[in-house]
């Protein structure tokens, strides 16, 4: 069964439809206890704490200080949301390079207005000339993501299927680059992902503070009605600052949107925190 956009009912990633699903900061389980140990023990503590929410969670650290990596259920797949934004103006950029042409003015528009402000029409515009999921499926090989790819029950950009490993790993090649990605693209949508519109920093953006905590980010959320009802909210990006500089991606699904950005957001603290220290 193929499923198109009209019938799904979409809490799309804006800023109006945000304003709109949103009824506060819902409810969740978190840690009673501040976690202990090495950072890695601690990252595993808060994670096996928020599992009492959902077994529908994943998340995904690198340090960049470092090079440690930490995974909790990080090949979980879920859909990307409009985290599969980031991927889909990578790939207007990656296209434009290799045609040896400058993506069309009107196109840096639509990037801007699909990152920054999470808008949907723009980003329905780019998945139409880039090819859709089957181009979108060949750059997340390219990029080493194997679980990275398009959905056979919709050519929706937002049915797209990732993991938090992916994801982390789609932040980290922005951050250290890639034979795939030019450095002019590279830094151009890093810096799109650095301002994001303020109402859309929660979970890896958690910490975001102008002077001290340097973050881009795309966050996701969307109410998969055909398939569970539930909500995928997801969270990707890289933080530095304040001794930290890493990169990080959670997804999980949830009944709202309120307890899914809740869940996330309070991961992404934790994280922080945590990584004051190294993680080896």
């Amino acid at each position: 069964m193929t499923v198109s956009r009209r019938a799904l009912l979409l809490g799309a990633a804006s800023t109006a439809t945000l304003a709109g699903c949103s009824r506060g900061p819902a409810p969740v389980v978190t840690p009673t206890a501040s976690p202990s140990g090495a950072v890695r023990d601690q990252l595993q503590q808060v994670m096996d704490a928020y599992r009492a929410n959902t077994d529908l969670l994943g998340l995904s650290v690198k340090d960049l200080r470092t090079g440690g990596e930490f995974s909790w259920q990080g090949d979980w797949v879920t859909q990307s949301a409009s985290i599969a934004k980031v991927m889909i103006v990578l790939l207007a950029l990656v296209q434009a390079r290799r045609a040896g042409t400058e993506l069309p003015f009107e196109d840096y528009g639509r990037a801007s207005r699909a990152i920054i402000d999470s808008e949907n029409d723009p980003a329905d515009e780019l998945w139409e000339k880039v090819g859709g999921k089957q181009a979108y499926t060949t750059l997340a090989r390219e990029l080493g993501l194997a679980d990275t790819h398009g959905d056979d029950r919709s050519e929706f950009w937002s049915w797209t299927n990732t993991t938090a490993d992916d994801q982390r790993k789609l932040a980290e090649v922005l951050v250290t680059g890639s034979d795939a990605i030019h450095v002019e693209d590279q830094l151009y949508l890093l810096d799109l992902m650095s301002k994001t519109n303020p109402n859309h920093t929660w979970g890896v953006g958690h910490p975001k503070k102008r002077d001290e905590v340097h973050v881009s980010m795309k966050n996701g959320w969307v109410q998969f009605q055909s398939i569970d009802n539930l909500w995928g909210v997801n969270s990707m990006g890289h933080v530095r600052g304040q001794g930290r500089d890493y990169v990080a991606a959670i997804m999980t699904r949830m009944p709202t949107f309120d307890e899914g950005r809740a869940l996330v957001d309070g991961i992404g603290a934790d994280v922080f925190t945590i990584l004051e220290a190294e993680l080896a």
